[in-house]
């Protein structure tokens, strides 16, 4: 069975789909499966095994041109099954147009109609039980037959298992990742400075505490490291590789993160986790799936939250009292 799994949207969204890959191989393991993604995230998981190849789209320059070269080379796959996790317009159109046998996604897709199998994507966070996002992705195997439910999961390399051994140094640590692209999903730097000092007070307070992120997040969490009481914290924002956090963040005694892709990471290391709900809720679907996780959020009955169902560049009523309310407790 020669197989495609699109997912061009972002981190997070990567890494909860890397359950199919592990979902298909526990019943085909010869499966051959090949994975599209948006130029950048393909480090997640060029070494994956039970992904054989891994395609790139760039949307940022020439996106449409790219899209039409791009169909050009996977026509010449034959790919028999081709797996469409997003509902936008672009990637239904290339997964109806490359000349699968089977093509299966969701319904919400503008091109659905020529799907042969649509299913449907629902985010309903007043459900009795809610499903997770990687149950949802589950769904999309249903055509082709009985599969189990797999976490998602990532496959650092031992170089990435090394370079985190080398900054953890035998220390009991922890991970912080403040940041986040949306506004009303990261919890404010404050709020971040207050629990690292409510740590360093513990009685079981960590040797070192690392501050996670993209290059673009380190002046945040160089704030929060020169503001914060504890005497070891390290600002590694930008330095080290999304695997390469993974592993890191696998050996942390706890991991505090927003709903954002360190989150992700988390699930798909097992690493132990507390996420910070701010404007979004758990019940959309992309909590943590580690065995040992905790959410925080709000318990105020606050009527704007959630707000949207992805972050917001400002808070839309100028409180933010759902990040600000929140009182987490290490």
């Amino acid at each position: 069975m020669n197989i495609l799994i699109i997912q061009t949207a972002f981190i997070g969204d990567v890494i909860l789909a890397t359950a199919l890959p592990e979902s298909i191989a526990a019943v085909w393991p010869d499966a051959r499966i090949d994975f599209l993604v948006r130029k950048g995230n393909e480090g997640l998981i060029e070494e994956h095994p039970h992904i054989q190849k891994v395609w790139t789209w760039d949307k940022k320059k020439h996106k449409y041109r790219r899209l039409l070269h791009l169909r050009r080379q996977l026509q010449r796959e034959a790919y028999e099954v081709v797996i469409n996790l997003q509902r936008f317009g672009a990637t239904g159109w290339l997964s109806v147009s490359i000349g699968a046998r089977k093509t299966i996604g969701y319904a919400k897709n503008p091109f659905s109609f020529f799907f042969n199998h649509r299913l449907p994507h629902k985010i309903d966070p007043q459900a009795e039980n809610p499903p997770h996002e990687i149950e949802r992705n589950h769904s999309l195997l249903a055509p082709l037959g009985q599969f189990p439910l797999k976490k998602p999961r990532l496959y650092p390399s031992e170089a990435d298992f090394h370079k985190a051994r080398e900054l953890a140094a035998g220390k009991k640590y922890i991970c912080i990742a403040p940041a986040s692209v949306w506004f009303t999903k990261q919890w404010p730097g404050h709020k971040w400075i207050e629990l690292i000092n409510r740590l360093s007070a513990n009685a079981a307070r960590p040797d070192a505490i690392f501050l996670l992120g993209s290059s673009a997040d380190a002046p945040l969490c160089e704030e929060i490291a020169t503001a914060c009481q504890h005497p070891k914290v390290y600002n590694i924002a930008g330095k080290l590789s999304l695997l390469e956090s993974a592993a890191l963040m696998a050996g942390a005694a706890m991991n505090y993160v927003n709903d954002s892709a360190p989150l992700h990471l988390c699930s798909a290391m097992n690493a132990p986790v507390t996420a910070i709900f701010c404007s979004t809720v758990p019940a959309f679907g992309f909590g943590p799936l580690s065995d040992q996780s905790l959410i925080a959020q709000t318990q105020e009955k606050l009527p704007c939250r959630p707000c949207g169902l992805h972050g917001k560049s400002s808070c839309p009523k100028g409180h933010f009292l759902c990040a600000e309310t929140i009182e987490l407790k290490p």
